[in-house]
């Protein structure tokens, strides 16, 4: 009784034999033999395996032995297959995979190998599950877990890893360095640009204000030399009523016309000097003809009645400007923008401070007075 029950548990199957023939597979749960006829051939565990084959070492295409261990997926579909079509499935899976993984890698370059991973990946499953078909096995998936290239090969690859990454670092350097330099170059551009402009608004504003300056000055000269020709004029007028007012005789003439030679004398370049002889006798001619004989028998010159103008003299309107003393009303709108700007607040380093000083005007300044 006790060899005709046989009980199977879950995720696993049993092979069984009558008389060392197939008879069937037992699947989980209770299974009745015949007793010294029926007996179980192989337990076969139906969830998905797990195997992790030794490292195996494959010669790439440039002649470089790397060492590769993988790690196989695979689930047993039909138990009977397992059973008799291959003496050991797992060393069969094991071989496969190591030769397959052999021919894939032969075709590739080292470094084509270590990007690779998921194109052998692939091509080791189809190829396994292809052939481990027919022994009732089903390959779910093929794991690369690790590609050791020698360590001579590793160094090697560091090295070039580090030369590539300090290749990198001055390539960022000096693009680094470039922008920097592009950017200070802008900066100075547009500051000399800016400075520029400003010197050229200095030299504009200095131009208009010595203009401004100069036609002020000969505005002032030319009033002034007006005032001057008008007063020369009164005074030439004045003396000349005041001859006519005080009817000079010809000895008074001849007398003003002695005192004026040595004047005349005066000079450096006045070495000689020539007196006329016959000057009294024109004078005494000039006299009898335009003066009148007196009782004393002497000849006076008569000049006309003097009057006086009394009527005042009226300035060209041409001129009336030229005298015009009152300010430029945009010197002084400029005076004032200047003086808002001066009394305004300014926030010190410490907070806000008022410039203002004790007195309620800017520093140093007087009550009553503007600064500017």
């Amino acid at each position: 009784m006790v060899k005709s029950v046989l009980v199977i548990p879950q995720a696993t199957a049993a092979v069984i034999e009558r008389l060392g023939r197939y008879r069937t597979t037992a699947a989980p749960g209770l299974n009745i033999l015949v007793p010294f006829f029926d007996r179980v051939r192989a337990r076969i565990d139906l969830r998905e395996q797990v195997v992790s084959f030794p490292p195996q070492p494959v010669i790439t295409q440039d002649n470089l032995t790397v060492s590769i261990d993988t790690v196989v997926y695979f689930q047993v579909t039909d138990p009977r297959a397992a059973v008799y079509e291959i003496s050991n499935y797992i060393v069969g899976v094991e071989q496969l995979a190591t030769t397959t993984l052999r021919n894939l890698v032969g075709g590739m370059s080292l470094e084509e190998t270590l990007t690779s991973r998921d194109q052998i990946n692939n091509q080791l499953r189809g190829v396994l599950d292809e052939a481990t078909g027919r022994w009732g096995i089903r390959v779910a998936r093929v794991e690369l877990k690790a590609i050791d290239p020698p360590p001579s090969i590793q160094d090697s690859m560091e090295k070039q890893m580090r030369a590539d990454r300090e290749k990198r670092a001055m390539i960022l350097n000096a693009e680094g360095q470039r922008e920097a330099a592009i950017k200070t170059a802008e900066g100075q551009k547009q500051s000399q640009i800016l400075s520029a402009e400003g010197a050229k608004q200095a030299a504009i504003l200095s131009a208009e204000a010595e203009r401004q300056s100069r036609i002020l000055k000969a505005q002032g000269e030319r009033a002034a030399r007006y005032l001057q020709a008008q007063g020369q004029a009164k005074a030439i007028e004045k003396v000349f009523g005041a001859i006519k007012a005080g009817r000079p005789t010809p000895e008074v003439l001849a007398y003003q016309y002695l005192q004026t030679l040595p004047q005349m004398a005066q000079g450096d370049a006045n070495k000689v000097w020539m007196i006329p002889t016959d000057f009294g006798k024109a004078l005494e001619g000039f006299a009898k003809m335009l003066g009148a004989k007196g009782d004393d028998g002497v000849f006076r010159y008569e000049p006309p009645a003097y009057e006086p103008s009394t009527a005042p003299e009226e300035d060209d309107p041409a001129v009336a400007d030229w005298f015009d003393t009152a300010p430029d009303p945009a010197v002084a709108e400029a005076v004032r923008a200047a003086e808002a700007v001066a009394r305004k607040e300014v926030p010190g380093p410490l907070g806000h401070h008022s410039l203002e000083g004790p007195l309620g005007g800017l520093p140093g300044e007087l009550p009553g007075s503007s600064q500017v």
